[in-house]
Protein backbone atom coordinates (compact mmCIF):
# COMPACT_ATOMS: atom_id res chain seq x y z
CA UNK A 1 0.00 0.00 0.00
CA UNK A 2 1.55 3.31 -1.08
CA UNK A 3 1.63 6.68 0.67
CA UNK A 4 -1.40 7.94 -1.27
CA UNK A 5 -3.56 4.93 -0.34
CA UNK A 6 -2.49 5.07 3.31
CA UNK A 7 -2.74 8.77 4.01
CA UNK A 8 -4.44 10.75 1.24
CA UNK A 9 -7.10 8.51 -0.32
CA UNK A 10 -8.94 7.80 2.99
CA UNK A 11 -9.24 11.55 3.66
CA UNK A 12 -10.31 12.23 0.08
CA UNK A 13 -13.08 9.63 0.35
CA UNK A 14 -14.09 10.88 3.79
CA UNK A 15 -14.53 14.43 2.48
CA UNK A 16 -16.28 13.31 -0.71
CA UNK A 17 -18.89 11.41 1.34
CA UNK A 18 -19.55 14.27 3.75
CA UNK A 19 -21.53 16.69 1.57
CA UNK A 20 -24.85 18.03 2.73
CA UNK A 21 -26.64 16.59 -0.28
CA UNK A 22 -25.33 13.11 0.50
CA UNK A 23 -26.46 13.52 4.08
CA UNK A 24 -29.99 14.25 2.83
CA UNK A 25 -29.97 10.99 0.86
CA UNK A 26 -28.63 9.02 3.83
CA UNK A 27 -31.38 10.53 5.99
CA UNK A 28 -34.04 9.03 3.71
CA UNK A 29 -32.73 5.46 3.92
CA UNK A 30 -30.45 4.76 6.88
CA UNK A 31 -32.98 5.44 9.70
CA UNK A 32 -35.09 2.53 8.39
CA UNK A 33 -32.50 0.02 9.61
CA UNK A 34 -33.75 -2.22 12.41
CA UNK A 35 -33.04 -5.45 14.23
CA UNK A 36 -29.71 -7.09 13.45
CA UNK A 37 -28.04 -4.61 11.13
CA UNK A 38 -25.07 -5.23 8.85
CA UNK A 39 -23.48 -2.19 7.23
CA UNK A 40 -21.40 -2.94 4.15
CA UNK A 41 -18.65 -0.35 3.73
CA UNK A 42 -18.68 1.39 7.12
CA UNK A 43 -15.91 3.68 5.89
CA UNK A 44 -15.44 6.58 8.30
CA UNK A 45 -18.86 6.19 9.88
CA UNK A 46 -20.96 8.67 7.90
CA UNK A 47 -24.12 6.63 8.52
CA UNK A 48 -23.75 6.52 12.31
CA UNK A 49 -25.69 9.75 13.00
CA UNK A 50 -28.64 8.44 10.98
CA UNK A 51 -28.99 5.02 12.61
CA UNK A 52 -31.78 4.75 15.19
CA UNK A 53 -30.13 2.91 18.08
CA UNK A 54 -33.50 2.19 19.70
CA UNK A 55 -34.47 0.00 16.75
CA UNK A 56 -31.16 -1.89 16.49
CA UNK A 57 -30.40 -5.01 18.51
CA UNK A 58 -27.00 -5.77 16.95
CA UNK A 59 -24.77 -3.82 14.61
CA UNK A 60 -22.02 -5.27 12.45
CA UNK A 61 -19.81 -2.85 10.51
CA UNK A 62 -17.88 -4.37 7.62
CA UNK A 63 -14.86 -2.29 6.61
CA UNK A 64 -11.56 -3.85 5.49
CA UNK A 65 -9.64 -0.56 5.28
CA UNK A 66 -8.21 0.22 8.70
CA UNK A 67 -6.93 3.64 7.61
CA UNK A 68 -10.35 5.00 6.68
CA UNK A 69 -11.92 3.36 9.74
CA UNK A 70 -9.63 5.41 11.98
CA UNK A 71 -11.33 8.57 10.71
CA UNK A 72 -14.57 7.44 12.39
CA UNK A 73 -13.35 8.01 15.96
CA UNK A 74 -15.34 11.20 16.60
CA UNK A 75 -18.54 9.82 15.08
CA UNK A 76 -18.14 6.67 17.16
CA UNK A 77 -17.67 8.68 20.35
CA UNK A 78 -20.88 10.60 19.62
CA UNK A 79 -22.96 7.48 18.86
CA UNK A 80 -24.76 5.22 21.34
CA UNK A 81 -23.97 2.29 19.04
CA UNK A 82 -20.91 0.09 19.45
CA UNK A 83 -20.41 -1.76 16.18
CA UNK A 84 -18.75 -5.13 15.96
CA UNK A 85 -16.21 -4.56 13.21
CA UNK A 86 -15.76 -7.13 10.47
CA UNK A 87 -12.42 -6.64 8.75
CA UNK A 88 -12.97 -8.83 5.71
CA UNK A 89 -14.14 -7.82 2.26
CA UNK A 90 -17.79 -7.89 1.19
CA UNK A 91 -17.04 -10.83 -1.11
CA UNK A 92 -16.58 -12.99 2.00
CA UNK A 93 -18.88 -11.84 4.81
CA UNK A 94 -17.98 -13.70 8.03
CA UNK A 95 -21.58 -14.25 9.18
CA UNK A 96 -23.92 -17.23 9.11
CA UNK A 97 -26.79 -17.56 6.66
CA UNK A 98 -29.86 -15.46 7.53
CA UNK A 99 -27.95 -13.51 10.21
CA UNK A 100 -29.14 -9.99 9.40
CA UNK A 101 -32.55 -8.34 9.45
CA UNK A 102 -31.26 -5.28 7.60
CA UNK A 103 -28.28 -4.57 5.37
CA UNK A 104 -27.20 -0.98 4.80
CA UNK A 105 -24.97 -0.15 1.84
CA UNK A 106 -24.32 3.47 0.84
CA UNK A 107 -21.88 4.68 -1.79
CA UNK A 108 -19.95 1.43 -1.54
CA UNK A 109 -21.16 -0.83 -4.36
CA UNK A 110 -19.03 1.25 -6.75
CA UNK A 111 -15.79 0.22 -5.01
CA UNK A 112 -16.24 -3.52 -4.42
CA UNK A 113 -13.97 -5.40 -6.86
CA UNK A 114 -16.19 -8.49 -7.29
CA UNK A 115 -19.52 -6.80 -6.76
CA UNK A 116 -21.68 -9.69 -8.02
CA UNK A 117 -20.03 -12.07 -5.57
CA UNK A 118 -20.51 -9.56 -2.77
CA UNK A 119 -24.21 -9.20 -3.55
CA UNK A 120 -24.52 -12.98 -3.43
CA UNK A 121 -22.99 -12.88 0.04
CA UNK A 122 -25.42 -10.16 1.11
CA UNK A 123 -28.28 -12.27 -0.18
CA UNK A 124 -26.95 -15.22 1.82
CA UNK A 125 -26.68 -13.43 5.18
CA UNK A 126 -29.94 -11.47 4.86
CA UNK A 127 -32.86 -13.34 6.38
CA UNK A 128 -36.02 -14.06 4.35
CA UNK A 129 -38.17 -10.97 4.65
CA UNK A 130 -35.18 -8.79 5.46
CA UNK A 131 -34.39 -5.54 3.68
CA UNK A 132 -31.36 -4.11 1.94
CA UNK A 133 -31.28 -0.32 2.21
CA UNK A 134 -29.14 1.27 -0.47
CA UNK A 135 -27.94 4.58 -1.83
CA UNK A 136 -25.44 4.30 -4.68
CA UNK A 137 -24.12 6.46 -7.49
CA UNK A 138 -23.58 5.02 -10.94
CA UNK A 139 -24.00 5.26 -14.68
CA UNK A 140 -25.91 8.34 -15.81
CA UNK A 141 -28.89 7.98 -18.19
CA UNK A 142 -27.73 10.85 -20.41
CA UNK A 143 -25.42 9.77 -23.21
CA UNK A 144 -23.16 12.80 -22.98
CA UNK A 145 -22.59 12.30 -19.25
CA UNK A 146 -22.18 8.54 -19.67
CA UNK A 147 -19.44 9.09 -22.27
CA UNK A 148 -17.53 11.30 -19.87
CA UNK A 149 -17.95 8.72 -17.12
CA UNK A 150 -16.34 6.09 -19.34
CA UNK A 151 -13.46 8.42 -20.16
CA UNK A 152 -12.83 9.51 -16.59
CA UNK A 153 -13.31 6.15 -14.87
CA UNK A 154 -9.77 4.72 -15.25
CA UNK A 155 -8.23 7.74 -13.50
CA UNK A 156 -11.12 8.11 -11.05
CA UNK A 157 -10.65 4.52 -9.85
CA UNK A 158 -7.02 5.24 -9.00
CA UNK A 159 -7.73 8.37 -6.96
CA UNK A 160 -11.04 7.21 -5.46
CA UNK A 161 -10.18 3.86 -3.90
CA UNK A 162 -11.39 1.78 -6.83
CA UNK A 163 -14.63 3.72 -7.36
CA UNK A 164 -16.40 2.86 -10.63
CA UNK A 165 -18.52 5.53 -12.32
CA UNK A 166 -20.27 3.27 -14.83
CA UNK A 167 -21.88 0.58 -12.69
CA UNK A 168 -25.67 0.33 -12.65
CA UNK A 169 -26.71 -0.39 -9.04
CA UNK A 170 -30.37 -1.13 -9.74
CA UNK A 171 -29.50 -3.68 -12.41
CA UNK A 172 -26.83 -5.20 -10.18
CA UNK A 173 -29.35 -5.73 -7.40
CA UNK A 174 -32.01 -7.20 -9.68
CA UNK A 175 -29.51 -9.50 -11.39
CA UNK A 176 -28.11 -10.86 -8.14
CA UNK A 177 -31.01 -12.14 -6.09
CA UNK A 178 -32.90 -9.00 -5.08
CA UNK A 179 -36.20 -7.36 -6.01
CA UNK A 180 -36.66 -3.61 -5.76
CA UNK A 181 -39.35 -2.72 -3.25
CA UNK A 182 -38.83 0.98 -3.87
CA UNK A 183 -36.27 3.00 -5.80
CA UNK A 184 -35.65 6.57 -6.85
CA UNK A 185 -32.91 7.93 -9.11
CA UNK A 186 -31.77 11.53 -9.49
CA UNK A 187 -28.87 13.84 -10.11
CA UNK A 188 -27.66 15.12 -6.76
CA UNK A 189 -27.86 18.93 -6.72
CA UNK A 190 -24.48 20.72 -6.81
CA UNK A 191 -22.58 17.46 -7.42
CA UNK A 192 -20.59 16.99 -10.63
CA UNK A 193 -22.89 15.13 -13.00
CA UNK A 194 -20.30 12.47 -13.82
CA UNK A 195 -20.37 11.36 -10.16
CA UNK A 196 -23.77 12.64 -9.09
CA UNK A 197 -26.39 10.28 -10.51
CA UNK A 198 -27.67 8.44 -7.43
CA UNK A 199 -30.21 5.69 -6.88
CA UNK A 200 -31.61 4.94 -3.43
CA UNK A 201 -34.30 2.69 -2.05
CA UNK A 202 -35.12 -0.69 -0.57
CA UNK A 203 -34.44 -4.12 -2.02
CA UNK A 204 -35.64 -7.46 -0.69
CA UNK A 205 -34.23 -10.96 -1.29
CA UNK A 206 -35.94 -13.16 -3.85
Amino acid sequence: MGFYNRHIMPRFVNLACASGQMKKIRAKIVPLAEGRVLEIGFGSGHNLPFLNAEKITRYWALEPDEQIRKLASQRLSNSPLSPAFLGLEAESIPLDDNSADTIVITFTMCTIPQVEQALGEMRRVLKPGGRLLFAEHGAAPDNAVARWQSRIEPVWKRIGGGCHLTRKPLELLENNGFSLQSAQSLYVPKAPRFAGFVSHGIAVPR
